[in-house]
């Protein structure tokens, strides 16, 4: 039996790997280059639009047990990355248009998937179908999951990308290279005194930006614009993007950093950390370049808003992430309420570990508790309340009360490792 993908992106390439790795045959429709979203450019897939950080490696963190667990469910996505890495101090950041093109490389490469690629508008009852199109799925297909799935509307929630300069631009003599906590010099910190940011703040605060109906705005707390956190507090940016704790320079502690992190291997471009944005482009080049490091800069990319789609996942989906009205019809990634590069890559794992199962054994496996991965998925297909986008975090992991955080934290991290690890041996068992 084969199985239909829609979506070449993070969840769809790991989903297809799941599925191909069992020996399962699979078709990944992927609309690009016949169709381009708003904020996708290129014709590879697993294009990498927002951050070009896929979050910490430390074990301490949410983000870095994620990584690890995927790991050990043999993600194809970080095996990429680890290839396409650049420096990012403790972050696991890539180069972007290298990791795409790996990506796209070894998807073309596996005997099990053959990538189509072509608009999916409708979904039939003969095959099973992952949906893996993203949150900017074309909205021809967005219409019919609308009609056929649900009874009511999508939800919705609006995220930013930030903005992306040639290095050379950048006057290097007003900063300094170096990362929070540590040696690491993977960050250029550009430097403004109180008085460079109070103009910097001023204007951010009074400069033009795109307007949006009341409906529209629901933004998502991980990913504000920084003129949404300005508006909050002159502040607020100093306990966030531009703070300056942990940063030393000349034996002190700046008033105010902007940190730009590597786009590329070669350090050709830089990305201005935080940095998403609903300014026009106009008053971002205007406002941005207030930065004394940024003075001449010039943008490869500025920064952009869009709109991300979602389900109301309990509702709509069992654990499985299985459609409730029509069970061929399988969910992954943003589209079904997780938030972030690998909870949505790993959703991808997940399913397609499942449907492979299913097909094979006609058996499914619900997702280990106390695991990022399972948590994840059992909040999104449970919560009672108005699903809002989530992604990993220690709140899943449940081990009770410890008044030292950092052992807490590495706790449970063996925690939720070591029942990742008991879930893929029980998967293989069931597998067999």
């Amino acid at each position: 039996m084969e199985v239909n993908i829609v979506g070449g992106g993070l969840a769809g390439v790991e989903a297809a790997f799941a599925l191909a790795n069992r020996g399962v045959a699979v078709n990944l429709f992927e609309m690009k280059p016949e169709f381009f979203s708003d904020v996708h450019k290129s014709e590879y897939l697993a294009e990498i639009v927002c951050s070009n950080s896929f979050g910490s490696k430390k074990l301490t963190t949410a983000s870095g047990v994620l990584k690890k667990e995927m790991e050990i469910l043999d993600s194809i996505l970080l095996k990429a990355a680890h290839k396409a890495e650049v420096e990012a101090g403790n972050a696991l950041a890539v180069d972007r248009v290298q990791f795409s093109k790996l990506v796209t490389q070894w998807v073309l490469e596996n005997k099990n998937i053959k990538l189509k690629r072509e608009i999916v508008e409708k979904l039939d009852n003969n095959h099973i179908w992952i949906v893996a199109c993203g949150p900017l799925c074309h909205n021809r297909l967005v219409e019919w999951i609308r009609h056929n799935i649900l009874d009511g509307e999508f939800l919705y929630f609006y995220d930013a990308i930030a903005p992306i300069v040639y290095a050379d631009s950048v006057d290097f003599s007003k900063g300094f290279w170096g990362s929070r906590y540590s040696d690491d010099k993977d960050y250029f910190n550009c430097i403004l005194n109180e008085k460079e940011y109070d103009v910097f703040y001023n204007a951010l605060i009074e400069a033009e930006k795109i307007e949006f109906k009341e409906f529209e705005k629901n933004y998502y707390e991980a990913c504000l614009p920084i003129e949404e956190i300005a508006s909050r507090g002159k502040q607020t940016l100093l306990f966030g993007p531009l703070k300056p704790v942990g940063l030393k320079y000349k034996g002190r502690q700046p008033f105010a950093v902007v940190q730009l992190r590597k786009e590329n291997k070669q350090g050709s471009l830089l990305s201005i950390v935080g940095f998403q944005t609903k300014l026009t482009y106009p008053e971002q080049k205007k406002v941005f370049r207030l930065i004394p490091a940024l003075r001449n800069a010039e943008f490869a990319k500025l920064g952009s808003l869009h709109r991300n789609t979602y389900l109301d996942a309990p509702r709509v989906l069992n654990v499985f992430l299985q459609s409730k009205k029509m069970d061929n019809i399988f969910f992954a990634g943003q589209l079904s309420g997780v938030e972030g590069y690998m909870a949505s890559a790993v959703t991808g794992i997940y399913v397609g570990m499942n449907v492979a199962l299913l097909i094979k054994k006609d058996r499914m496996l619900k997702p280990p508790e106390n695991t990022m991965f399972g948590g994840l998925i059992r909040y999104i297909t449970s919560k009672e309340e108005k699903l809002q986008p989530i992604g990993e975090n220690f709140g899943f992991i449940d081990i009770g009360k410890m008044k030292n955080k950092r052992q807490k934290r590495l706790l449970q991290a063996k925690e939720a490792i070591e029942n990742t690890r008991r879930w893929r041996e029980l998967y293989e068992s069931e597998f067999a």
